[in-house]
């Protein structure tokens, strides 16, 4: 089978390109390098095909997609933060250039499109763990983006016949993930003060909690969704089924690294979600998805990964 990853040289679609590969399969990326880096891409180079380009632009994306036999699409804006300061820009990326990819793959007559949503689309529940037939009421503009890309989807399945599953990734984490923003995800940027001996930045009071996923699990359910029969037009939570408040991360890292670790408070940022947790009976039954790596082992693995690619490195 022949694989399209947009946003395949991120962090994500770099640990999904490489189990292609190892699988044997024939993949293609398409990615602009805006977040990605080819770096991430090295040991796989010579065994696929890189086009540097975005989903903004329907030429790069109808190139890209020819004889794909499955697009998985990844390519995003995903910063909440930063979709708050620029909603344009996120829309543009993330609602036009999904589109983009929809109508090249309608057009190039792929088996089915595998789609990355967000549990951002869920917005704040006073239920937990939240569970996919939930009404969807995003708080940010990112999450707006991302819940607009499943309803395109879905109406893609429906108007012209394009086989689609969305799965709604809850906080993924481990190697790979670029610390360097500040718009990066809060553990990668943990890792990095930790190297630079500096305190840990909470936005709130630790007491938000998240159902941390480590990206092995969402490398197993993605290609799980590519793979499976019969879930077309359907969403599915990409989770692990627990959660864990960031004071307790600060615990076990301390545990991890073993040494105290000094955090600084900062006041929360507008659009980020007080509490998450995956209910993941629905992917476990049509899917046959189970987390493989649980959250204390994920987070040593990416100690490890961190250490080795930036203590003592310039950044």
């Amino acid at each position: 089978m022949r694989y399209l990853i947009t946003g395949g040289a991120g962090f994500i679609g770099s640990n999904i390109v490489d189990e292609l590969v190892r699988r044997g399969q024939q993949v293609a990326v398409l990615d602009d390098l805006s977040a990605g880096k080819e770096a991430n891409l090295e040991r796989v180079r010579s065994k696929i095909t890189l086009q540097v380009g975005s989903i903004t632009d329907l030429a790069a994306v109808e190139e890209a997609t020819r004889a794909a036999d499955y697009v998985i699409h990844l390519a995003a804006r995903t910063s909440v933060p930063k979709s708050v300061i620029d909603p344009l820009e996120t829309n543009r990326v993330n609602v036009d250039g999904t589109l983009n990819v929809l109508v090249a793959a309608r057009d190039a007559r792929v088996r089915r499109v595998v789609y990355a949503a967000s549990s951002s689309a869920y917005g704040e529940t006073a239920v937990l763990p939240k569970i996919e037939a939930m009404p969807a009421e995003p708080i940010s503009p990112y999450g707006v983006t991302k819940y607009v890309g499943e309803l395109y989807a879905q109406v893609f399945g429906r108007v012209y016949g394009l086989e689609n599953v969305s799965l709604r990734y809850f906080n993924v984490f481990g190697p790979r993930q670029d610390p360097t923003s500040q718009y990066s995800g809060v553990l990668s940027r943990f890792m990095l003060a930790l190297i630079q001996g500096m305190p840990l930045t909470i936005y709130g009071d630790g007491q938000q909690s998240r159902d941390f996923t480590y990206v092995e699990n969402v490398v197993d359910q993605t290609l799980r969704a590519c793979e499976a029969s019969g879930p077309s037009g359907k969403v599915f939570n990409g989770g692990t089924g627990a959660r864990i408040t960031l004071n307790q991360v600060v615990r076990l890292l301390e545990g991890i690294v073993g040494k105290k670790i000094s955090v600084t408070y900062e006041p929360p940022r507008s659009g980020d979600i007080r509490d998450s947790q995956a209910d993941i009976s629905l992917a476990q039954k049509v899917l046959g998805y189970s987390p493989r790596v649980m959250f204390e082992e994920g987070l040593r693995r990416t100690w490890e990964w961190y250490k080795g690619a930036y203590d003592g490195k310039s950044l």
